[in-house]
């Protein structure tokens, strides 16, 4: 994989990562139109390198609330620390048991359907203009409401189902703040991501002592420092009800997508 590459994939997955426009299958786009001769043999390695960068600029920016969850979770106390604790920890559980069981049928999705890219990113466009409607609110999330936001979160697995748009259109359509609905669904995917690395490490797919360094070096670069970017724009965007304007860019994609794949 060349230099030019490794930064547009790496901007691809800091800007799509926070912003509800599907990362997943934003790289899926990017990688048919580069080619697999363009990105080289070790796109997994490149992939695991790239979340990792933006996990990293997830901690970077949520770092005092992240400080706060641990603490709650040593403390073991019934004080706001820990019930947020818990209700991140909650919000997980339907993912990690779908990556879990399925897998392999996760990793076959990914495979370069466009169409099926397409489609969901339409379905995020609708999650998002609908949400985008909802009227303003002071609720914080609650123990019901974290298990729902992570069941949506679970069917974001989807590639082009933006996993952030999902789960803030989840949030904000049970009535949670739109600020405390961005913050949630950014924190709560953060040991999922770091999850997900650990196995993709360990499984038989990465054959890291033949990986080019300085590739992944600049990919992660440049997905780490777009990732602070955007992760704070997204939250700004969010507060101030401007999640239609990201509905139309996923209807316009997602349909130019689909047209191109079945034309």
């Amino acid at each position: 994989m060349d230099l030019i590459n490794a930064i547009v994939l790496g901007v691809i997955q800091g800007v799509t990562e926070f912003l509800p426009v599907s990362s997943s299958g934003h790289l899926e786009i990017a990688k048919t139109i580069l080619g697999e001769e363009a990105i080289g043999g070790k796109s997994m390695l490149m992939t695991v390198v790239l979340h990792f960068a933006t996990a990293l600029s997830t901690i970077v920016i949520f770092r005092k609330d992240l400080l706060s969850i641990l603490k709650g979770l040593l403390q073991i106390k019934n004080n706001d620390s820990f019930q947020f604790s818990l209700k991140i920890f909650l919000s997980m559980i339907p993912a990690a048991l779908i990556g879990f069981f399925f897998n392999d049928e996760i990793e076959a999705l990914f495979g370069g359907d466009l169409i099926l890219v397409g489609g969901m990113l339409v379905l995020t466009g609708l999650l998002l203009f609908v949400a985008d409607k909802a009227k303003p609110s002071q609720k914080k999330v609650g123990i019901k409401a974290a298990v729902l936001i992570g069941i949506s979160q679970a069917i974001a697995i989807l590639p082009g189902l933006s996993r952030s748009g999902a789960t803030i259109s989840a949030s904000v359509m049970l009535g949670i703040d739109k600020k405390k609905s961005a913050r949630f669904s950014f924190l709560m995917v953060v040991p999922l991501i770091f999850g997900k690395i650990v196995q993709d490490i360990f499984s038989e797919e990465i054959v890291a002592t033949e990986a080019d360094l300085l590739p992944l070096l600049i990919g992660f670069l440049a997905a780490f420092f777009t990732g602070l970017f955007a992760c704070e724009w997204m939250i700004k965007l969010v507060k101030n009800s401007q999640l239609k304007y990201f509905s139309y860019y996923c209807f316009a994609i997602g349909i130019i997508v689909i047209t191109q794949s079945l034309f």
